[in-house]
């Protein structure tokens, strides 16, 4: 059976030391959407033209991350009305090597979105965290965060799998992202899309690209897609997501025949969008 793992035996490894040379000038990022299938393909048609990051023999990482948001959903509720400078605050956590950063993403009035991040040694995936300033120094949340720490609470938790390619010019970095679960705190449900995978092509924009022709060959287009909203989104029906009405239909469509690609812990019937 051919699956995104067995598939990835075909790639030469990479090592962590050896990705950290790889620097991207000029660099654009791209998100697009779409499934297991599709990725199988393209993996069987990259394996020439890239490595794969491997750590301690692994090929696929776990990674969990905890987002925060004030009571009102002000941070969301930006994304959704499409505001400017918006922010985004999360715990990244690197589960196979048990590192974690706080991290404040911020995204300006012209687009560019620019990330700092801190260590936080002690963090423990899954534990509801009531204010984010018990978790970091105000020094780097001062700095940083916009709007004030003793307001922002744990609100969803995201697990996911990923891979990394190197294309052999080291001109481009590509992340695979799947099996990718959520879990609202604030509403206890939890969401699963067995089917949907996130890739982000990462790279130089002066130089050519071996896995654009590949996604054209395969009519993987260009689309957005934040964890964070989609999950919210998809584990709170309370909220207000006309913004992401058509994304959430356009990802449904990619599931294998019915919305129930989209496989929730809580109900069966389609989504509600």
């Amino acid at each position: 059976m051919r699956t995104i793992e067995n598939l990835l035996t075909g790639f030469r490894p990479i090592s962590l030391k050896e990705m950290a040379g790889v620097k991207l000038m000029n660099r654009v990022d791209t998100k697009y959407v779409t499934t297991r299938q599709s990725v199988c393909a393209l993996l069987e048609m990259a394996s020439e033209h890239y490595f794969v990051q491997e750590i301690d023999g692994k090929r696929v990482g776990a990674y969990y991350t905890m987002y925060f948001d004030t009571e009102e959903m002000s941070m969301f509720y930006r994304h959704q009305y499409d505001k400017r400078p918006r922010q985004k605050l999360r715990v990244r956590s690197y589960l196979d090597s048990k590192l974690a950063f706080l991290e404040v993403k911020t995204k300006d009035n012209h687009g560019i979105t620019k990330k700092k991040r801190v260590v936080l040694p002690e963090f423990v995936p899954g534990t509801f965290v009531k204010t984010v300033s018990q978790m970091a120094n105000n020094d780097f949340l001062s700095r940083h965060l916009h709007c004030n720490p003793q307001q922002l609470h744990s609100l969803i938790e995201n697990r996911f799998e990923r891979i990394t390619l190197v294309n052999n010019a080291k001109t481009e970095r590509i992340t695979i992202d799947f099996n990718i679960r959520f879990h609202n705190f604030a509403t206890g449900k939890e969401e699963h899309l067995p089917e949907l995978v996130v890739i982000e092509l990462k790279r130089d924009s002066r130089m050519p690209s071996p896995i654009l022709p590949m996604l054209r060959t395969l009519r993987i287009k260009p689309k957005g897609f934040s964890k964070y909203c989609m999950g919210c989104s998809l584990t709170d029906e309370s909220l207000q997501i006309n913004r992401f009405k058509p994304r959430l239909r356009d990802i449904e469509k990619m599931q294998t025949g019915t919305a129930s690609s989209f496989s929730s812990t809580e109900t069966t019937k389609p989504l509600n969008i």
